[in-house]
């Protein structure tokens, strides 16, 4: 009854189209007071500090800040002038390069919308111009963009850590290889796409030209090995980590490149206060409501209705990947984790799959969310670049949907994939 009541009003706060995040809290607060009295929702609230009392949580709001300097500078140009210099000569050259930049961009933001915000904004024009279609330049752009959040550092992967309490610097680690697998999978589907369109291989740039964009790109590149180097060098922990990657982008965007003057500076930590904010208040709502599903028993009950059912390992993925493909449709990332993951991972330690590679499984999930209406940030994102209708950008991902999608089995059902890696470096 209690379960019936909370998903009920959760369900119809959502219907009436109130916030993800205050359906959440409310919902938790109702559920609890009618049947718990109102002597709970003190314990609730007490709750809502504690979960957000997070060591880890605290790398959030610098990688966002982080990120934004990036993208708002010139960096990301110069990342993008990098990529074209080396496989822009290739038939689709310019799409590939759009999703090769897109790559370096995620392992220096930890985000997907900026992703696509930063490297859209630069290359839809270049690519259309060039005279692919808009729909496959804003297909390539949208797609690659959500590597953002599995090619660490990953603001979704900080999240699923600390739900899950497992090692972040692990699960940063686990999605480098499944990240570079799938950005290898879009690349080749974007080559043979753009020669079945009939374009050709073009006079590849020079080495000197080439030695100069890297050396124009250099000091936007050296951030990735400022914050993977730094933490499986065991110079820092993953959220130091955080903090080092802001004041490095910082550094480079005003005393380096010098495209970000202190008076723009204002306008950056405005921007990056807002949107973590926005996470920082979807998670704590997120967590008691997760806090509450636990005090309930529900995992629990979860875990012993899989026993009943006999389900096998391949069997409880599959539904765990169409739990969350649908999920995905209708919330944003951080509350399906902080929901999902006290509920699914205890069944799936009792299948003996590894955290670490759920996690990752978790996260491309989170990836294909973004990509899928009515609330996938990314196709809001690529429309407000391109100009497109939200039904242009869906219909235009749809192909490379399919191969994250493809990418996704994979990893699902090869766990090497994701913990050959982590589990070479950093030990079992």
């Amino acid at each position: 009854m209690i379960v019936a009541v909370l998903f009920g009003v959760f369900f119809l706060l959502m219907f009436l189209s109130t916030p993800v995040a205050v359906a959440l809290g409310a919902s938790t607060f109702i559920t609890s007071y009618i049947f718990e009295g109102q002597d709970s929702l003190i314990d609730l609230a007490s709750a809502v500090f504690s979960k957000l009392d997070k060591y880890a949580l605290m790398a959030i709001p610098m990688f966002i800040l982080a990120g934004n300097l990036l993208s708002k500078g010139s960096s990301a140009k110069r990342i993008v002038d990098f990529a074209k210099a080396f496989v822009g000569h290739l038939p689709g050259g310019l799409p590939i390069a759009a999703i090769f930049a897109s790559i370096i961009f995620a392992a220096v933001s930890g985000s997907s919308p900026a992703t696509v915000a930063a490297i859209g904004a630069i290359m839809f024009g270049a690519i259309t111009e060039a005279g692919y279609p808009k729909s496959y330049a804003v297909g390539t752009i949208t797609a690659s963009g959500s590597l953002g959040i599995l090619i660490p550092p990953s603001i979704v992967m900080i999240i699923y850590g600390v739900t899950a309490e497992v090692s972040i610097g692990k699960l940063f680690m686990a999605g480098v290889i499944p990240g570079l697998m799938i950005g290898l999978m879009l690349i080749i589907v974007t080559y043979f796409g753009a020669k079945r369109l009939g374009f050709k291989r073009q006079t590849p740039a020079s080495w000197p030209e080439k030695w100069q964009k890297f050396k124009e790109a250099f000091w936007a590149l050296m951030t990735i090995f400022i914050i993977i180097g730094g933490i499986y060098g065991g110079v820092f922990t993953p959220t130091e980590a955080a903090a080092v990657s802001a004041v490095w982008a910082l550094f480079i965007a005003v005393f380096i490149y010098k495209d970000i003057t202190i008076k723009d500076l204002y306008k950056v930590f405005l921007d990056s206060a807002k949107t973590s904010a926005m996470i920082m208040f979807i998670i704590a709502n997120a967590s008691i409501f997760a806090y509450f599903l636990t005090l309930e028993n529900i995992p629990q009950m979860l875990s012993d209705f899989v026993v009943s059912m006999h389900l096998t390992k391949v069997m409880f993925l599959v539904v765990v990947n169409i739990m969350l493909l649908i999920a995905g449709n209708f919330m944003e990332p951080s509350s399906i984790i902080m929901i999902m993951v006290p509920l699914l991972l205890p069944v799936a330690k009792m299948l003996g799959i590894d955290p670490i590679h759920f996690g990752v499984i978790i996260t491309i999930n989170m990836e294909l969310g973004m990509l899928t209406p009515p609330v996938g940030l990314n196709l809001f994102v690529a429309s407000g670049i391109t100009g497109l209708s939200i039904k242009e950008v869906v219909k235009a991902v749809l192909p490379w949907f399919l191969v994250i999608f493809v990418g996704l089995m994979m990893i699902t059902y090869i766990p090497a994939i994701s913990l050959w890696l982590p589990n070479m470096m950093m030990g079992n």
